[in-house]
């Protein structure tokens, strides 16, 4: 069975988070010149690349796949498209103004949510008509906040709903850009938020009563 990554010290902390976006774990502030020398190839500027961004990879391909070796199939192929791809990054300067851990962000949501299309693990979930019951105010459960409780939760979640969730609640995704990246409609991401915000309540409220 694969290991799981393993911390690795990471830059400081970029501003705290607004309450309407949260702040990934992604968001990690690269030097400009750790990625000149990873575009210019050298191996130990991209090791420290990885080693920073290994973890947050991971924990979103589990959080999305919902599996280990899956989760580590997305981190590989995650990380060889950003070795092969790091020139095409030109920062805040191509007019995107796009961060490079934003950019590789997408790289890793694009790799796992492809994955589960290919699997076709949501092949059947029908466009919902109940939009109206997602609260996008409503937080998380309390005991989302157990890192165990909340993988344990989350494992028994349909795929499409448990990476909903993920997207909006620790990614600070808007429904419109779940729904591009799903490749579904807004109504399906508000509709799969609010289904799964009730599940996983009812699944980790008796664990917190019970702590």
């Amino acid at each position: 069975m694969p290991a799981e990554p393993t911390p690795s010290p990471s830059p400081g902390p970029l501003p705290a988070p607004s309450p309407e976006r949260p702040l990934s774990s992604f968001a990690i502030d690269v030097p400009e010149t750790l990625l000149t020398r990873a575009r210019n190839g050298e191996g130990a500027a991209f090791e420290q690349i990885y080693r920073w961004f290994e973890r947050p990879v991971f924990t979103l391909a589990m959080r999305i796949a919902g599996d280990r070796d899956e989760a580590t199939e997305v981190l590989q192929e995650t990380m060889l498209k950003v070795l092969t791809r790091i020139g095409d990054f030109r920062g805040h300067g191509d007019g995107s103004g796009t961060p490079f851990w934003g950019w590789l962000r997408q790289i890793a949501v694009n790799e796992a949510l492809m994955r589960l299309r290919s699997q076709r693990r949501h092949e059947h979930a029908a466009e919902p008509n109940d939009e109206h019951l997602a609260d996008d105010r409503l937080p998380p459960p309390p005991a989302a906040a157990d890192a165990a409780a909340l993988g344990r939760a989350l494992a028994q979640l349909p795929a499409p709903t448990r990476s909903v969730l993920w997207l909006y609640h620790a990614e600070g995704y808007t429904h419109e850009e779940i729904a591009t990246l799903m490749q579904r409609t807004p109504s399906f991401s508000k509709s799969q938020l609010a289904r799964g915000s009730r599940r996983l309540r009812a699944l980790l409220e008796p664990e917190q009563a019970h702590a």
